[in-house]
């Protein structure tokens, strides 16, 4: 296996993502995902909207689309339905995917259309300066949120696998293997995949909330993690505090273009 350089745009290079920051290790682990599956780099499309996590496909030697804020899903949604034999990636963020993108999210879950969708989840918005967004924990600090985020946060994961994801999982940049091996999954689903990638933001998140710096957030990833499996022995007095990794739904159903392609054929008379 090669070392990925002619996955990468190094003209691009230096990224602009602050020293420390998780999303060079999501995005290397995309990258290892699409190497070991043996994907033709030009069938692929990675699409992004607007935020820290959304700068990664500039880096990235496929088709790409940095389109507008929150907007990816529906971009992505446009590029599969015209040819879907491509594989689409969407990387996004926390608020991209769950505030302004939140319908979206919600609506390509339903379709169960043949994206592959990864949330950089930084529990901030990076990119302007460290507003709180949907998935901040209650009661952490945010410069919108000087005294501490009211907002109960959502569980990204439950909420696309209520709105019809056939994959879904959650995983950490600590955990880089199992994060690999949830994104390789994730392509291979023939329909929406959602695989939730916690991250670290030293920078805005961890400073704010007094949690350091990098090493010491990945610590506290690998502190505060908790497999399915161990989470079913635990009380929820014991789970405060901590959050699940692992694979939540692998269930797979009708992909949204192949019964589009079959409601084509009906129509004209075929079998």
């Amino acid at each position: 296996m090669s070392n990925g350089r002619e996955l990468l745009r190094i003209n691009k290079m230096p990224h602009i993502w602050c020293p420390g920051c998780g999303n060079g290790i999501i995005t290397s682990q995309v990258l290892r995902a699409i190497q070991e599956l043996g994907l033709d780099q030009d069938k692929i499309v990675i699409v992004s909207g607007i935020g820290c996590s959304s700068r990664a496909p500039g880096y990235l030697d496929f088709s790409t689309l940095h389109t507008t804020h929150g907007r990816a899903l529906a971009f992505a949604t446009g590029v599969k339905y015209a040819n879907p034999e491509l594989t689409v990636i969407v990387l996004t963020g926390d608020g991209d995917s769950a505030a302004i993108g939140g319908n979206h999210l919600i609506h390509a879950s339903r379709r169960n259309i043949d994206i592959t969708t990864i949330v950089f989840n930084n529990s901030i918005y990076g990119m302007t300066s460290g507003q709180y967004s949907p998935l901040t924990p209650t009661g952490s600090l945010a410069t919108t949120a000087p005294y501490g985020n009211i907002d109960r946060s959502f569980d990204l994961c439950a909420l696309g696998q209520a709105a019809g994801a056939t994959y879904v999982a959650r995983s950490t940049t600590y955990h880089t293997n199992q994060l690999r091996d949830y994104i390789k999954k994730g392509i291979q689903n023939k329909g929406f995949s959602l695989i939730e990638a916690v991250t670290h933001c030293p920078t805005y998140f961890g400073r704010k909330n007094k949690i350091g710096g990098p090493v010491e957030m990945l610590n506290w990833q690998k502190d505060h993690a908790v497999t399915l499996k161990a989470a079913e022995k635990l009380s929820e007095e014991e789970m405060a505090g901590k959050f699940t990794i692992g694979e939540i739904y692998n269930k797979p159903a009708l992909e949204y273009c192949e019964a589009y392609a079959q409601v084509i054929a009906s129509s004209e008379g075929k079998k």
